[in-house]
């Protein structure tokens, strides 16, 4: 499965098969965290075999069912910290998808277990994401169109409307999509155009709900993924 099947292919699921992990599944994911834990600057921890933290009174509420495997998303306070929690945490995801797994990004509806991840000065947890072998492959979501999240029209490239789609299917807190992609081109600051790579100007919406900063980079890898990233760079 290549990423943009499993971007087509992943819901949210939240009931789980009392299955355990394959080992070489759970090898690959370990090698994938301590990858992007380097790249992204953050301090990512996978749990297994832990059926505490989507028990109890907060977890009922998200209806979780045998979410016994886990995967922490940590790392220093910063200002940006929660578009790298969302980027390299939907890199997780979709691995997971490709190796048949699923997954549900879980923001609120957790318990934090004592003894179970590490925090290092100045570290704080942002969000869990459940993981194991879901007891169905989930369900689709009414989603906004290209026109309501983007300046797609007959004149942008064809890759641009390919992420937008892409981004689209990005999972996002209670599916509120505030996010919107701007197709900049390949001027300058002058107005010349130059060879120079096209531009991609990616926003987030206000939301009471939250989560937005993180739910921009979950979006911008998939935008990534449709696009190909070899055609544009972010402003």
């Amino acid at each position: 499965m290549t990423l943009q099947e499993a971007i087509e292919a992943r819901h949210s699921v939240r009931a789980y098969k009392e299955q355990p992990l394959a080992e070489d599944v759970v090898k690959v994911l370990e090698e994938e965290i301590a990858k992007l834990n380097s790249e992204g600057r953050l301090h990512i921890q996978f749990v297994r075999n832990e059926p505490k933290a989507f028990q109890g009174t907060i977890a009922k509420y998200g209806k979780f069912r045998n979410a016994n495997n886990y995967i922490v998303m940590a790392g220093k306070k910063a200002d940006d910290l929660d578009e790298r929690i969302g980027y390299y945490g939907e890199h997780l995801v979709l691995l997971a998808q490709t190796l048949g797994l699923n997954t549900c990004w879980v923001g609120l509806s957790y318990s934090k277990v004592p003894g179970t991840y590490v925090l290092d000065e100045g570290e704080k947890i942002a969000c869990y994401i459940a993981i194991g072998y879901g007891e169905t492959q989930g369900a689709g979501h009414k989603i906004k169109t290209i026109g309501q999240v983007s300046n797609a029209n007959d004149s942008t490239p064809s890759w641009f409307k390919k992420g937008v789609e892409a981004a689209l299917l990005a999972p996002t807190a209670v599916n509120q999509q505030k996010f919107s992609f701007e197709y900049i081109g390949t001027e300058d600051s002058s107005g010349q155009h130059h060879p120079s790579p096209h531009k991609v100007l990616a926003k987030r919406g206000f939301s009471l709900i939250g989560y937005t900063q993180m739910d921009l980079g979950i979006a911008k890898y998939h935008f990534e993924i449709g696009a190909g990233k070899e055609n544009f760079e972010w402003v």
